[in-house]
């Protein structure tokens, strides 16, 4: 799994601690770091969302104070779902449910060591388009897809 990793100066810690986790990992072929050290949760945002639009990323993770700015900020690149998760079920749902391929975390809210037993979780689990949430999360795509 190819992953892309970002956070501005007040993620930075949390960052590092799973960025360290995903370089380790055997379930991931890449990661690539997309902070900068003047970089704005937007424009981390926004970068790491397109690389998963664009093919370059299978999914991505973003790391602020709350983890709320990156995941509204990623969010607004079309074709993108990110979500807000500290809690095993919000991750799980947040991809077995709805497809989200970006996780965002608050480096504020949850401990690094608690924020990398999430993503372990996260790194297996997959959506199923046939399972009684593929199609709200269809209806969604089409929304987004509207002229």
């Amino acid at each position: 799994m190819r992953i892309v990793i970002g956070a501005p100066g007040n993620g930075e810690v949390l960052k590092e601690a799973i960025k360290d986790l995903l370089e380790r990992d055997p379930r991931v072929s890449e990661v690539v770091d997309l902070s900068t050290p003047d970089v704005t949760y937007p424009a981390v945002s926004f970068n790491a969302a397109q690389a998963v639009v664009d093919g370059k990323a299978d999914r991505a993770i973003l790391v602020c104070g709350t983890g709320v700015g990156t995941a509204i900020a990623a969010g607004k690149v079309p074709g993108v779902r990110a979500a807000t998760a500290h809690d095993l079920i919000t991750v799980r749902g947040a991809v077995e449910n709805y497809d989200a391929q970006i996780l965002c975390l608050g480096q504020n809210v949850i401990a690094p060591a608690h924020a990398c037993a999430l993503v372990d979780l996260w790194l297996d689990l997959r959506h199923d388009p046939l399972g009684p949430y593929g199609p709200k999360v269809h209806e969604i795509d089409d929304y987004e897809a509207r002229d």
